[in-house]
């Protein structure tokens, strides 16, 4: 075999190894890839039906519920427009609290329980993610759009944060 030859197969072989890393890569990393939705777009079925994804607002005053085992908790999850309750079984972080921001990663049941495989709590008083910060808003314009249409609210304002 040639020289020329030895080259241009050392230089395929490499090409072709190049796109195998690359594609192991692209597919690392879209199985690790979680969106974010908020409880609107989740009531709208906007959220993926079998797949991991984040779910982030406030929870709901006086929501939280812990069961008999100790560490499995109910709260619910809210942007104002709309409202989803949450399921998570183990120990939530320090910060979390009603009435507080939190973004919660896992998947939709079918009985439209949220499972959380894991929670995060707002880091200090003055931070907020900045996807619930967008939905909170987003949530907060409809909602004076339908009040002003005279619709309401869907959430009574007991529930509130």
């Amino acid at each position: 075999m040639k020289a020329r030859h030895k080259r241009f197969v050392f230089v395929a072989l490499a090409i072709v190894g190049v796109g195998i890393a690359a594609t192991l890569a692209i597919s690392s990393m879209r199985s690790n890839m979680s969106y974010f939705f908020s409880p609107s777009k989740v009531i709208a079925k906007e959220a993926p039906a079998n797949a991991v994804f984040r779910l982030g607002g406030l929870v709901v005053k006086d929501s939280l519920a812990r069961q008999s085992d100790g560490l499995t908790v109910t709260f619910d999850v809210t942007d104002y427009a709309q409202t989803v309750r949450v399921s998570y079984t183990g120990i939530l972080p320090d910060l979390f609290g009603e009435g507080q921001g939190v973004v919660t990663k896992g998947r939709l049941g079918e009985d439209g329980i949220f499972y959380a495989q894991e929670v995060l709590a707002k880091h200090d008083e003055s931070y907020m993610p900045p996807e619930v910060a967008d939905s909170l808003q987003t949530a907060h314009a409809e909602g004076v759009a339908a009040m002003a249409e005279g619709r309401g609210s869907e959430m009574p304002s007991s529930q509130l944060p």
